[in-house]
C-alpha cells in the first residue's frame, strides 16, 4: 500500500498541485492588484485544501470558539513541517497575512504572488530593513488583518520544539494586540523535514486563550515565554 500511494502522489497528485499552484499564483497576482486582503487570503485556502484533500491528510480544528473573526490577532504556532502552512491557511478560517522570510520572494511565481497577496517580507540585514518590515507590519495590522509567525523560524529537523525567537512579540507589544498560541500536532508525521514524501495522517490545530494585552502593554518575555508554555502543553511528551 505504501508504494502503492507513493506513485499516486507523484503521478497523480503532484502534477494536479503543480497545476493548481500556477493557477492560484496567477489568480492571485492579478486579483491583488484589485484587493490584497481577498484575493490573497481566499484563494491560496483553497489551494491549501486541494494539498491536504489530495494527499489524504485530514486537519481537526480544536477550540476555533476561542476566536473572534472581528479581531485582530497574532497567532504564533510551532513549526512542526510543510503541512503547517497548508493546514493554517487551509482551515483557519481567519483572514490574515505571513510573516515570512524574505528569500521565499524570490520563488518563482510564487513569490511574486506572496508580494501581491500582501505578505510581510522579513529583512532583518540591515536597521533600515528592520524599519521597513516593522512599518508594513504596522499597515497590515492597523487595517483589520491578523498576522501569523512561526517563532521557531524553521521547521524542526528532529520533531521537538526548538526555542521561540522574539520577532512576533515585538509586533504584539509594539502594537498591543492579543497573542494566539496554536499548537500543530501531527504535521512531523505526515512529512517531516527530512523527505518530500508525504505520510497520510491527522494534523490537530489546537487553538489557545488568547493572550490579552494587560493594562499597560504586554512584557515581551512574559508573553513570549506565557505563549511556549501554551503551545507545548498539547504536545505529546
Amino acid at each position: 500500500m505504501k508504494y502503492l500511494f507513493r506513485i499516486y502522489q507523484w503521478c497523480v497528485a503532484a502534477p494536479i498541485i503543480l497545476v493548481a499552484t500556477i493557477i492560484t499564483a496567477l489568480v492571485t497576482i492579478i486579483g491583488g492588484c484589485f484587493s490584497s486582503r481577498w484575493w490573497g487570503f481566499y484563494p491560496p485556502r483553497w489551494w491549501a485544501r486541494c494539498w491536504c484533500t489530495l494527499l489524504f491528510v485530514r486537519v481537526r480544528i480544536v477550540n476555533r470558539h476561542l476566536i473572534d473573526k472581528n479581531t485582530s490577532y497574532v497567532f504564533v504556532a510551532n513549526h512542526q513541517g510543510a503541512f503547517d502552512i497548508f493546514s493554517i491557511y487551509g482551515y483557519l478560517n481567519h483572514p490574515f497575512v505571513w510573516m515570512m522570510r524574505k528569500g521565499l520572494a524570490n520563488i518563482p511565481l510564487v513569490g511574486q504572488a506572496c508580494r501581491m497577496a500582501g505578505h510581510i517580507m522579513v529583512d532583518t540585514h540591515s536597521a533600515q530593513g528592520v524599519k521597513r518590515t516593522m512599518a508594513d507590519a504596522e499597515r497590515k495590522l492597523q487595517g483589520g488583518l491578523s498576522l501569523v509567525v512561526f517563532p521557531e523560524g524553521r521547521r524542526t529537523a528532529t520533531g521537538v520544539m526548538g526555542p521561540f525567537k522574539p520577532g512576533a512579540f515585538k509586533l504584539a507589544t509594539e502594537f498591543n494586540l492579543p497573542v494566539v498560541p496554536i499548537t500543530i500536532d501531527g504535521s512531523y508525521r505526515v512529512m517531516p523535514r527530512s523527505t518530500f514524501n508525504v505520510t497520510p495522517g491527522t494534523i490537530t490545530l489546537t487553538l489557545h486563550e488568547p493572550i490579552m494585552p494587560p493594562q499597560g502593554g504586554h512584557e515581551l518575555p512574559q508573553l513570549l515565554e506565557q505563549s511556549r508554555k501554551a503551545v507545548a502543553s498539547s504536545l505529546p511528551e
